[in-house]
């Protein structure tokens, strides 16, 4: 298995990103290589010209900055680290692709090289949920689409649904739409619409309407709501983790908000496993984002949306 890493992506690269690279050495399988992206230079002086058995460089000239429009860096930096570990594992050099950089350029990228399952209107982000039963859920989309429609987000439900079943190995994931109430009825037109949809889907288990207070509990395994709305709760969900730690409070629930742990947000819905971590990722954060991408890659979850999409 091999993993690429964009070490010119994030706020603290390279420095953090080479860091947690090194870090995740220590945990990853031995078959496992870290294919690291980027300025060929900077990477061999961090190691010191010794580079481990079970690390590859693939050199890359250019920076995609956090701050540059996606569609607009994209094609005037064709030999950027975004650019070169997208082709990368477009040509299956590698078996997923990790990058804390610029976020945008990572979905254009996506949709433009190993592009979208066909059958898919949208890919989608997703999030982890820690349960207070100690399982774990998702909730989809978290920032990749804004704006959706009933048919997109019905999507999710099934893309989310195949990914817990191989992922976490659930045979049933419980589906449940975010809305401000649990009655059908309840809601705008768009979670009206999507409740229907979701209620005649065979191919999920679809167990209806759950409000914000029930994002913890048992009652749902895929969350399903639009970006915009998924992307404010998984950031204040964040902020409990970094409020807690202010206060100098420690819970084991909690510690399962902070981004380090969890690494990053995999796309669902194209044609490869790619992780998007937090634009501030540091050493364990990269470490953690490389360990979810193994779990990514033996999961094989684009091959099994396109078997259910065939189905």
């Amino acid at each position: 298995m091999k993993i690429g890493i964009d070490v010119m992506g994030g706020d603290y690269a390279p420095q953090a990103i080479l860091e947690g690279a090194k870090l995740a050495l220590q945990f990853i399988e031995p078959e496992t290589t870290l294919v690291l992206v980027g300025k060929e230079d900077i990477i061999s002086n961090f190691f010191e010209n010794n580079i481990p058995k079970n690390i590859e460089i693939a050199n890359a000239t250019q920076v995609i900055e956090m701050g540059e429009h996606p569609t607009r860096a994209l094609p005037q930096k064709p030999d950027s680290s975004i650019s070169v570990g997208y082709k990368l594992l477009q040509s299956k050099q590698i078996d997923a692709f990790c990058g804390a950089g610029n976020t945008g350029a990572m979905m254009v990228a996506a949709m433009f090289t190993v592009q979208t399952i066909k059958g898919l209107s949208r890919p989608a982000i997703i999030s982890y949920v820690p349960k207070l039963d100690g399982r774990t859920g998702i909730i989809l989309d978290v920032g990749a689409n804004t704006d959706c429609k009933p048919e997109h987000l019905q999507q999710f439900a099934e893309v989310g649904s195949i990914f817990c079943q191989n992922y976490f190995k659930m045979e049933s994931p419980k589906v449940a739409l975010l809305n401000l109430g649990e009655e059908a009825q309840k809601g705008n037109l768009q979670a009206q619409a999507t409740h229907k949809l979701l209620s005649q889907n065979t191919k999920i288990n679809f167990v209806g309407n759950i409000e914000g207070r029930d994002l913890f509990n048992e009652k749902a395994d895929v969350i399903v709501c639009d970006g915009f709305t998924g992307n404010i709760v998984i950031k204040m969900a964040e902020s409990y983790y970094e409020i807690l730690h202010k206060k100098q409070m420690e819970d084991e629930f909690f510690d399962n908000f902070n981004f380090e742990k969890i690494g990053g947000s995999p796309i669902l819905g194209i044609n490869g496993n790619v992780i998007i971590a937090h634009g501030i990722s540091n050493a364990k954060t990269i470490k953690s984002a490389i360990l979810m991408a193994e779990k990514v890659v033996k999961a094989d979850i684009p091959t099994k949306i396109k078997e259910s999409l065939e189905s």
